[in-house]
């Protein structure tokens, strides 16, 4: 079998798997106190442009999105997101669980627009029963979207101007974002994030760490006693620097930036690969997620060898299928399933 369903297939970039060796006697503090996640922050701290901001380890996604939404909510408050996005569709219900109501946003390849965003908001702050509603408490955006698209320097600027009007927060959720800041159509770079975003975080999971997540918060808004409500979150790991380590190491002579351009090399070939033999996108993403169109016969017939995502059916014989590839994916992997279609 052949793989293509996520971008978290492997386990950790040799590199990271080597400091981790090296370092496993080692003795230091726990909880994320020790000097190797103050090297990954202050690594971080330049790669964004953004000397000031406070920098946290956690472990996963979703964890990371319920635990930076929880803590910047209040109790009678909920996060606007596309109908598409993460939270709103593929989390469980995680911010729910939180006792934080989603408010979606119809979506445009993934994506929500300014426009849309200042007609929710002007009509929820001009109607009178407001008290008896859900408050928009804040933003969320992913970079890259469900769909693997971006938003670009401009629409993320309309975001934050809306943002800052409205006082409420813009988080972007980067569990990708390695492949969308190599992106070859992106004009949004690291410290762009961190101007236009109130807080983000850099996904490791999917870009080559074991686990982890760095989140960023870049304008001295942290909420107060933000290490207990790591803690209360489940998200605190004893020993916090494997953390460390690991986004120390990416972000050592731009590794993380290295490996997301080679995932991006790597879905570039799919997709022309695909185009070549005269399947169709479903749409033209620029990043490691590709959208295939297939025939649900094709579909089936291809799954005893290759391995990939179901996405959403598109009429009565085709359906939208997702190839993704990774930091770890090789030129031997893309030779395999060009033979197989």
């Amino acid at each position: 079998m052949w793989y293509f369903d996520n971008d978290y297939l492997e386990g950790a970039h040799p590199e990271i798997l080597k400091c981790l060796t090296e370092t496993n006697l080692e003795q230091t503090p726990g909880y994320g106190e020790d000097h190797y996640c103050a090297a990954a922050k202050d690594k971080i701290r330049t790669a964004c442009g953004c000397p000031g901001a406070d920098i946290y380890f956690t472990v996963g996604g979703t964890q990371t999105n319920a635990l930076v939404i929880d803590s910047l909510l209040h109790s009678y408050e909920g996060v606007i997101s596309a109908q598409t996005g993460h939270v709103n569709a593929h989390e469980a219900g995680a911010i729910e669980f939180t006792g934080h109501k989603v408010l979606s946003l119809p979506h445009y390849q993934g994506k929500i627009s300014a426009a849309d965003l200042s007609d929710y908001l002007k009509k929820f702050w001009k109607d009178e029963n407001r008290e008896h509603m859900v408050f928009p408490g804040m933003v969320y955006i992913s970079h890259p979207t469900e769909y693997g698209t971006l938003y670009t320097k401009d629409e993320l600027s309309a975001l934050s101007d809306l943002c800052r009007a409205y006082r409420i927060p813009l988080y972007l959720d980067g569990a990708r974002l390695g492949y969308g800041l190599m992106s070859r159509s992106t004009d949004v770079t690291l410290p762009d994030i961190a101007k236009y975003c109130d807080v983000f975080y850099i996904g490791g999971t999917k870009v080559g760490a074991l686990f982890g997540e760095a989140v960023v918060f870049t304008h001295q808004n942290t909420p107060a006693h933000f290490t207990a409500l790591l803690k209360q979150h489940g998200a605190l790991l004893a020993k916090g620097r494997m953390l460390g380590i690991q986004f120390d190491t990416l972000f050592t002579n731009g590794l993380y930036f290295q490996i997301s351009a080679h995932a991006i090399d790597m879905a570039e070939r799919l997709k022309e690969m695909f185009l070549k033999k005269g399947y169709e996108l479903f749409m033209d993403s620029p990043t490691n997620q590709q959208f295939i169109i297939l025939e649900n016969d094709f579909i089936q017939e291809l799954q005893k060898k290759v391995s990939f995502s179901y996405w959403e059916p598109l009429d009565g014989h085709r359906s939208v299928v997702r190839f993704a590839t990774s930091w770890a994916t090789t030129k031997e992997q893309l030779d395999a399933l060009e033979a197989l279609i």
